[in-house]
């Protein structure tokens, strides 16, 4: 499905709106599709735990043609800021039975002792959640204390620009993401722009809880609601704001955090 010059016209007007936000926080954003650029700059983040197998080139299928990468630099060119989506192919194929084939690749390391007996369980979505998906993860935005990007919106306008950029590209049927149980009790998923929140457990060989992530998904219609909204917060200040974007890649999981 092509995007109407409307809905054209609708995506670069929001966006550009969100990035004159991010930039007046001290925030400039990259955008790219070459998980091997993605995996070495995630490399430089030694205090946060190893990336997630589905969007590691070392581990996935990952390129352009079904995922991208968000990088978001300070003004002194520090990684501050980490989010990816990748696009799959469920068709005839439910989110149940997807997650119970590739669970190694949605796992947290290390955080279960027999990863092949560790299965995902609990939402309902998971039965009817199938066609064309996205799974939005590796979300990550550096605490910078009271008066930091956070406290002023942060969270919600890049994901904002993921969401539009993937809609954009993709107009798939559902989107999802993992998120753990700390932050859903905190209304994670909206500030993320989810409309569902259900919750959900990785169960070990012994039914022993190993990890609880709640599942948070839209649907199509959801998300023509949310971007037919105004990103909340954004400001029409006269400054010029900037997108990098990296180049086409000449090659052939973290899930949400902040």
């Amino acid at each position: 499905m092509r995007t109407s010059p409307k809905r054209l016209f609708e995506l670069v007007t929001n966006i550009s709106g969100v990035l004159r936000d991010l930039e007046q926080m001290g925030i400039r954003l990259e955008i790219g599709d070459d998980f091997a650029k993605y995996r070495t700059l995630r490399s430089q983040l030694p205090d946060r735990g190893p990336i997630y197998p589905m969007f590691d080139v070392a581990s996935s299928y990952i390129d352009e043609g079904n995922g991208f990468w968000i990088c978001g630099f300070d003004p002194s060119g520090e990684l501050v800021h980490t989010q990816a989506v990748r696009l799959l192919d469920l068709e005839g194929v439910s989110l149940a039975q997807h997650l119970n084939t590739h669970r190694h690749k949605y796992i947290t390391p290390d955080s279960t002792p027999d990863p092949d007996l560790t299965f995902y369980s609990g939402p309902q979505a998971l039965q009817t959640i199938t066609g064309k998906v996205c799974y939005q993860g590796e979300f990550w935005l550096r605490a910078s204390g009271l008066g930091g990007p956070r406290s002023h919106g942060a969270t919600s306008l890049l994901s904002r620009v993921l969401l539009e950029i993937m809609v954009g590209a993709w107009n798939p049927a559902f989107v999802f993401a993992l998120v753990p149980q700390r932050l859903a009790a905190k209304g994670a998923h909206l500030r993320y722009g989810y409309s569902h929140c259900e919750p959900g457990r990785w169960l070990g060989q012994d039914q022993q809880v190993t990890e609880e992530d709640h599942l948070i998904w839209m649907g199509a219609k959801d998300m023509a609601n949310l971007l037919a909204r105004t990103p909340q917060g954004v400001r029409r200040p006269n400054s010029v704001s900037k997108l990098r974007v990296a180049g086409p890649s000449t090659k052939t999981k973290h899930h949400l955090q902040a």
